[in-house]
């Protein structure tokens, strides 16, 4: 008799013990799940259009020929100008404060009139710091890549001056275009602010300055000087931003 009062409340007991075991597990779980969501706290991706303004402290290293004729000529060549473009970013939001992600962009810089043009393309790893002011998120951060700067230069005459001695006839026609490719790394500065739109999408407004480097570049033209920046590629300067940015904008 005294078994069969045992066994009964053995099995009365095992219910009661595995609701208890259940509660720690999923309580267990619950914990682990907020650890993961205070580090994890959104993702966000989008486009974004630019428009800058770029400089160089030498025409001969925005055109990028060592036969563009007198150093009368090339220093009359625009150093400066306005560029455009745009481009998107990939981004992970850890511990609400930091973003994570990548990037790319392209960018064109027109001069002369004539189809002349610098286009630099480039992308990278980002990571920037933001606050949190209500609905606007102040942001501070850097890209760190590589890209390349592509250099077309065509005359505003088609035809140019032969140089005395030079063996032609009367038909030749002598084109001065060139294209230059350059490679290089950068690192790339911004300061920005995001404003939420809702819980999925915000508007976002930066301004960065971008900084390319390159090893001592021999293509660059050298018309009665020496090129004195070795490793910074120009032209480069500011460029604002704007776009829109979708995902899981808050926890």
């Amino acid at each position: 008799m005294k078994k069969r009062i045992f066994i009964v409340c053995l099995l009365a007991l095992l219910p009661l013990s595995l609701m208890a075991q259940e509660q720690e597990t999923a309580g267990s779980e619950a914990k682990e799940t907020k650890s993961r969501s205070h580090v994890f706290t959104g993702f966000s991706g989008g486009m974004m259009l630019h428009g800058g303004y770029l400089f160089s402290d030498d025409p001969t290293k925005v055109f990028s020929n060592t036969g563009l004729g007198s150093w009368d000529y090339v220093k009359g060549l625009p150093k400066s100008g306005f560029c455009y473009g745009l481009g998107g970013s990939l981004r992970a939001h850890l511990i609400n404060h930091i973003h994570l992600g990548a990037e790319g962009f392209v960018s064109t810089m027109p001069l002369m009139h004539t189809g002349s043009n610098v286009r630099t393309g480039w992308g990278g790893v980002l990571c920037d710091f933001y606050g949190n002011w209500g609905k606007v998120r102040p942001m501070i951060g850097m890209t760190i890549g590589g890209g390349s700067m592509k250099r077309l230069y065509v005359p505003d005459q088609t035809e140019v001056e032969v140089p005395a001695g030079a063996q032609t006839d009367s038909t030749t026609t002598i084109y001065n275009s060139s294209y230059v490719k350059t490679p290089f790394f950068l690192l790339d500065p911004y300061v920005g602010m995001e404003i939420s739109l809702g819980n999925h999408m915000a508007l976002l407004i930066r301004i960065d300055y971008m900084l390319p480097f390159n090893i001592h570049n021999t293509g660059l033209a050298e018309i009665g000087k020496q090129v004195t920046w070795d490793h910074f590629v120009t032209p480069s300067g500011p460029r604002f931003y704007i776009g829109l940015m979708f995902g899981k904008m808050k926890r």
